[in-house]
């Protein structure tokens, strides 16, 4: 099976958060890869799979990085496959740095940003952009979003039945 999605982070510490977006494709069953690259402390490899990524049938990128977060612009500078950045939570600006260095690309060199942390996000939009070209993926996903209205309406329904001395609906 040749995966589709590709899920590279700077450091296998980017794992739990990660792991979202590789539950979501696996719910899809789409064929995906995880891997560990920095953009830092292994240059060489990151241009190596960024260039060779599409010729292995990789169809999107979802590359999540925390700190200086340059892994998914040097990814995005070296392929011409979409690229999904995840700005990982870090200790000291709480992922804002990284959301910053993710988002703020040249002209040129796109990676569609997500939340931080937000890699279920990145998943769901790996998963929009491969269902403009499969139609059985795409009515997946129609049932996927229709089943999220149905969990707000169900649990609206449910908030009525809580009571408060001061609740008035």
């Amino acid at each position: 099976m040749q995966p589709l999605v590709s899920i590279i982070m700077g450091s296998t510490s980017d794992l739990p958060v990660m792991e979202k977006a590789a539950q979501l494709l696996d719910e899809f069953q789409i064929p995906f890869e995880i891997n560990a690259l920095s953009a830092h402390r292994t240059p060489a490899e990151v241009e190596h799979f960024s260039q060779n990524a599409a010729t292995r049938g990789i169809r999107v990128i979802i590359a999540a990085a925390g700190m200086a977060a340059a892994l998914p612009g040097v990814i995005a500078a070296n392929t011409t496959l979409p690229v999904i950045g995840v700005p990982i939570k870090g200790s000291v600006l709480d992922g804002v740095d990284a959301l910053y260095s993710i988002v703020q690309m040249p002209p040129g060199i796109p990676v569609a940003t997500v939340a931080i942390n937000g890699a279920m996000n990145a998943a769901i939009l790996a998963v929009q952009i491969l269902s403009l070209s499969d139609t059985e993926l795409a009515q997946k996903f129609a049932h996927y979003k229709s089943n999220l209205k149905s969990k707000i309406v169900k649990a609206n329904e449910e908030l009525k039945n809580i009571q408060y001395k001061y609740k008035t609906n």
